[in-house]
This record gives structure tokens, sequence and C-alpha cells, in this order.
């Protein structure tokens, strides 16, 4: 389901996730009434407009908007609809609007929107500088895994798990046990499993004395890449 702003790769939390909490805001049926007509307006919406369109109470209408909007599914903003200015133009109105933000949850997690901008990222660097596409995109990907590793990091554990890869110990390596560009490896798998296998390099140079190598081991169900001790 995607409404919104992607998740890219995150950085390691406990919490929830925030697109599954927002999704999870929508299976409240006058909530998602209210989330359906406020996007399909041409303009942002007021508490009244609102009201009176589906035929609830005022404050019905402002408690579900308001938690539309703290799941960041909604964005308000203010405005004085008479068109006035200055004194006595009286208190500007909280209207709402379809958020800037897309919401994304896939079950396994799936990033496939990461995968689009590192294969974009080196297809326009290979035809401005005539480098081959394939070294450009491992490149690419190498850099990204350093980002993704955070300054001062050092748990490649949680890391991967914060990012959807489901790692799992096995003896002194880690095994992943999900890929989030699942279908795109198995129809691309040499450019694709080639890109996986030097985000995470990266990821693990840019960890503090992470003592792992990334190297290559497909198996059915698996990503394409193992976990090892150096």
């Amino acid at each position: 389901m995607a409404l919104g702003f992607t998740l890219g790769f995150v950085e390691p939390t406990k919490d929830a996730s925030p697109d599954v909490s927002a999704v999870a805001a929508l299976d409240e049926p006058t909530r998602r009434r209210l989330y359906d007509h406020v996007v399909r307006q041409a303009g942002p919406v007021s508490r009244d407009e609102a009201a009176e369109a589906l035929g609830l109470a005022r404050q019905t209408a402002a408690f579900h908007l308001d938690r539309l909007a703290d799941a960041s599914l909604l964005d308000v903003v203010y405005e004085r609809r008479s068109g006035r200015t200055g004194p006595g133009a009286g208190r500007p109105a909280k209207l709402y609007k379809r958020s800037a933000k897309q919401v994304t949850v896939n079950l396994p997690e799936r990033n496939y929107e990461l995968a689009g901008h590192l294969l974009a990222q080196a297809l326009e660097e290979s035809e401005v500088t005539g480098e081959p596409v394939r070294p450009v995109l491992h490149r690419k990907a190498h850099e990204l895994g350093t980002q993704l590793a955070g300054p001062g990091q050092a748990d490649a554990f949680a890391v991967l798990e914060a990012n959807g890869f489901e790692p799992r110990r096995d003896g002194d390596a880690i095994s992943l046990d999900n890929c989030p560009f699942h279908t795109l490896a198995r129809e691309h798998t040499e450019t694709v499993c080639g890109m996986n296998l030097h985000l995470l390099r990266g990821m693990l140079d840019g960890l503090a004395e992470s003592g792992l190598q990334a190297r290559p081991a497909p198996r059915p169900g698996h990503c394409c890449v193992r976990l090892t001790r150096t």
C-alpha cells in the first residue's frame, strides 16, 4: 500500500515503523472517509467543510483530522479564508491537505525506490563520463552503504535489521533472511545482487570495527549476500 514519500534506508530504532502506524490509523472507518475526502479536494479543507461533507459532528471531524495529521497522513496549513489581512481580519483557519510524505508498507520489507535511485544515478553518471554503468553502480552503492552505517555506529546487526535484511546469527556469520530488492534480484540477478553486495560492503566499511566481510552466497529464500568474520 502506498499513500505519499518513501521510507528509504533508516537508522536503527526499537520503535514501530511510523509507516505501519500511519496505515493502522486508516483502519478506523470514519478516519478513512475523512482522509479520502480531503485528498480528493483541489485545495485544503477546513474542519467545518469536512464535517458538513460527510455528515459528521464538527468535534468528531476535528478529532479524526488531527489524528491523521499526527500520523503524517495530512499536512496542516493556516489560511484566512476571508482574504483580508491586518487588524480585524480574524484568526487564520486550520486547514488540512494531503501530506507531502509518502507512506509505504511492504511485508516482507522491500526497498525498490532505493534500487531505482542507485540505478538512475549510475546511468546518468555513465552517460556523462563514459564509464561503464556497472562499475559506477557498484561505486554508488558502496558510497550509500557507508552513509547507511551512520557516524559512530558499530552494531552491524542493528543496521541490517533496521533496513529490512532480517539478519540472523549463524555461528560466527550473519545470514540475511530477506532481500529488500527481491523481485528485481530475481529478474535481474547479476545487476541487483552485485549492487547489493557493494552496498553491504560499504556499510561494513562505514561501521566502527565490524569484524565482518560481505561475500556472495546465493540461496533460495535468502539475500544473495552473507556476512562472515574476517
